[in-house]
Parts: C-alpha cells; sequence; structure tokens
C-alpha cells in the first residue's frame, strides 16, 4: 500500500509551483460553482418558470459559453492570459451577486448569457497560461491535474450549494459564487501575477502566425472533438432519464453511479496519464481510443437483467474521458504553437460550447421521436464518424510531422 501511494504521489513530480497555484485558483473557482447545478431547480422552484422558459434560459447559457470563449480568445491574444483571467473571475464574482436581483424571464435569459460569457472568457486564457508554466514534456500531466482540480471543485460544490439551500435558500449561492470567484482573482493576483511568476514555456511570437480557421487539420480535429462532447454529454442529459424511466433506478442511486465518474478520475486519471506518456504513444491515437471507449459504453445499456452493466458502463466510458480530454487538450496547445495561442484555444473551448448546445436537445429529440435503443444507435453512428475523421487527421499530421 505505502509503494502504491508513493507511485501516485510520482506521478505529480516535476510539475511547476505555478501550475499547482493555476488548479489551486481553479479549485476555489470550481467549487464555488453552486448555482449551475441547480440552476434549473432555481427557475423552477424559485422563479417559477415554465419548463419551456427553463429551457431557452439553458439555451442562453449555451450560447454565452460560446461567445465567451471565443472572445476568451481573442483577448487573451491582445491583453494576455493573465489580464484575461483576472477579469473575468472578477467580473464573474460581481455578476454573480447582481444577477440574484433579477427575476423576469428575458432579463434572466440576458443576464446569463451575459454572466457565463464572461466566465467562459477564461478557458482559453486558462489553457495559453498553462501552456506557458509547463514544460514541453509536462504539459499533458499539468492540463490533467487542473481537470482534477474541476472534478474535485465540481464534486464539493454541489455538496456545499444543497446545504446552503436548505438552510438560506437559493440567493446564498449567488453570495458564495460571487466570493469566491473574487477570492480566486485575489489568489491570482498573489500568486501569479507576471513579475513574480516563471513562464517555463514561453511562447514564440512568429512573424506571420498561421490562423486557426486556415489551419485544416486543427478544424477536422474541432469537428471530431465537438462529434465527440455531442455523445459524451448524453451522459448528463439522456442517460440519468434512461436510468430513472427504463432501468428504475432511484434519484440517490443515479446520484452514485454518476459520482463513480468523478471518484475513478480523482484517483486513476493522472497514474494513467502519467503511464501512457512514458509509453510515448501518439496524442491523437490516444484520443481515438477514449473516443472508441466512450461510444462503446452505450453498448451496456442494451444489457438487460443486472443494472452491475451499468456500472461496468459508467466505467468504461469514464476511462474514455480520462484517455481522450487530456490528450486533446495536449494536441490541441501543440498545435496552436503555429499561431496565436489564444485564438487556437478559444476555438477548442468553443467546440464543446456547441456540443452542450446541440448534443442536450438533439439527444432529447431522438429519444422522444425514436426511442433509446435507437438514439443509442446513433450516438454510436456519432462516434464513428468522429474517430474516421481523427484517423485522417493522425495520418495527415504524422506525414506532415506536425
Amino acid at each position: 500500500m505505502k509503494k502504491l501511494v508513493h507511485t501516485y504521489l510520482d506521478t505529480f513530480k516535476g510539475l511547476s509551483r505555478e501550475v499547482w497555484w493555476l488548479a489551486l485558483i481553479t479549485l476555489v473557482n470550481r467549487a464555488g460553482a453552486m448555482v449551475i447545478p441547480f440552476l434549473s431547480l432555481y427557475l423552477r422552484d424559485d422563479l417559477g418558470f415554465s419548463l419551456s422558459n427553463v429551457g431557452w434560459v439553458m439555451t442562453c447559457f449555451g450560447f454565452g459559453s460560446l461567445f465567451g470563449s471565443w472572445l476568451g480568445g481573442i483577448l487573451s491574444d491582445k491583453l494576455g492570459y493573465y489580464k484575461t483571467i483576472l477579469v473575468s473571475l472578477l467580473a464573474t464574482g460581481i455578476g454573480f451577486l447582481g444577477l440574484q436581483f433579477i427575476s423576469s424571464f428575458w432579463a434572466v435569459c440576458l443576464g446569463f448569457f451575459a454572466l457565463i460569457a464572461v466566465a467562459d472568457m477564461s478557458r482559453p486564457a486558462f489553457f495559453v497560461a498553462l501552456s506557458a508554466y509547463s514544460k514541453p514534456e509536462n504539459k499533458t500531466r499539468s492540463l490533467t491535474l487542473i481537470r482534477l482540480a474541476i472534478n474535485l471543485g465540481f464534486s464539493a460544490g454541489p455538496a456545499l450549494g444543497g446545504i446552503i439551500i436548505a438552510s438560506i435558500g437559493y440567493y446564498g449561492l449567488f453570495w458564495a459564487d460571487g466570493i469566491t470567484c473574487i477570492l480566486a482573482g485575489i489568489l491570482l493576483i498573489q500568486t501569479l501575477n507576471p513579475k513574480k511568476a516563471k513562464v517555463t514555456d514561453q511562447e514564440e511570437r512568429i512573424e506571420n502566425p498561421l490562423s486557426p480557421y486556415k489551419d485544416q487539420l486543427y478544424m477536422l480535429f474541432l469537428i471530431a472533438l465537438a462529434l465527440f462532447g455531442v455523445v459524451f454529454v448524453q451522459y448528463f442529459s439522456t442517460v440519468p432519464v434512461f436510468y430513472k424511466e427504463v432501468r428504475f433506478l432511484t434519484e440517490s442511486q443515479i446520484g452514485l453511479l454518476l459520482g463513480l465518474n468523478g471518484l475513478l478520475i480523482f484517483v486513476f486519471e493522472m497514474p494513467l496519464i502519467a503511464f501512457m506518456e512514458r509509453k510515448g504513444w501518439n496524442q491523437i491515437a490516444n484520443v481515438i481510443g477514449g473516443f472508441i471507449l466512450t461510444g462503446l459504453s452505450f453498448g451496456f445499456f442494451y444489457l438487460m437483467g443486472w443494472n452491475g452493466f451499468l456500472v461496468i458502463g459508467m466505467i468504461v466510458v469514464t476511462l474514455g474521458e480520462m484517455i481522450a480530454f487530456p490528450f486533446g487538450n495536449a494536441f490541441a496547445l501543440r498545435r496552436a504553437k503555429l499561431g496565436r495561442q489564444g485564438a487556437y484555444m478559444g476555438l477548442y473551448s468553443m467546440s464543446f460550447s456547441l456540443a452542450h448546445i446541440f448534443g442536450h436537445n438533439s439527444g432529447m429529440q431522438l429519444v422522444n421521436a425514436f426511442g433509446y435503443n435507437k438514439t443509442w444507435l446513433v450516438m454510436a453512428a456519432i462516434s464513428l464518424a468522429g474517430i474516421l475523421l481523427l484517423l485522417y487527421v493522425k495520418k495527415k499530421s504524422l506525414k506532415l510531422k506536425i
């Protein structure tokens, strides 16, 4: 057991001090993200919105994320990642504090669009900062550490949020979110001030930087990732409904099953990524492997009679997630060296925003029209399309040696 603990801790060695600070800032920020998991309940129970209106608010939420990711990429290149992250954290904190006083439908739609746009401005900037503070050989593990912080934050946030709602009401969530965003901004000023922080991998200024829109391979890679996102987000929309309506699981059982995802990531992702990095496997090949596992996980939904198959399916999709996301991030950062990193990583973030905008709704519509079994077949087909695209990207990148 002692050897296992030492081996686990060894996977974190070599990461820069600045990366650890970024992870702590991310943890503080994500642990405070309490409004988001309870947003639909807040809109229904506290504001009395209809299901249709809740759906439109969530759509505005998705479009805000898309716009914010695009804007954050531009600002990261023009203002730098530090100022972009700082402005985003402080403005988001103020936005959360103010949003609790808005109650009309259109004001809430506009308010959440603006709030999430400002909040997601920091996403591409975080990627660029992570690239600057990481040695080239440590980038994938650094990304994995940030994912670890995000998962820990999202695990703590809803638990704390439930306690706050029970004790003082929904308005307490807005105060908690606002204060933690501002605290994360203050922590950024104290720890990663450009005069104090050490840049490990300085971004090279290229005379004629390549626009990501003209980088054909990168755009195909992002289309494949968007397809992966459409398939993956089903586990946060159609799959929980399937668990309840078809497999008759209780809410607590569904919560435990979904919680297994975060637990597995926390325990196994860093050692797994460290092992795969030592093997030196191709980054795109790893993403393809993760995509295949995610697509295969839907096959377990056809196996009836024993709910243990659902647990196995969750383990398989989590393994796919643990492989695909870190290596997909790492490939995007490596590719971004061809041009302006902010623009590249902004488009990378936008690919997942698109998946949220279209993935949840399309999955629900497919279930409503054709049922669950045919929906899973559609998800398998989307997975296959994404895998074929990635195989083409892998072939071309190896041929061009980029």
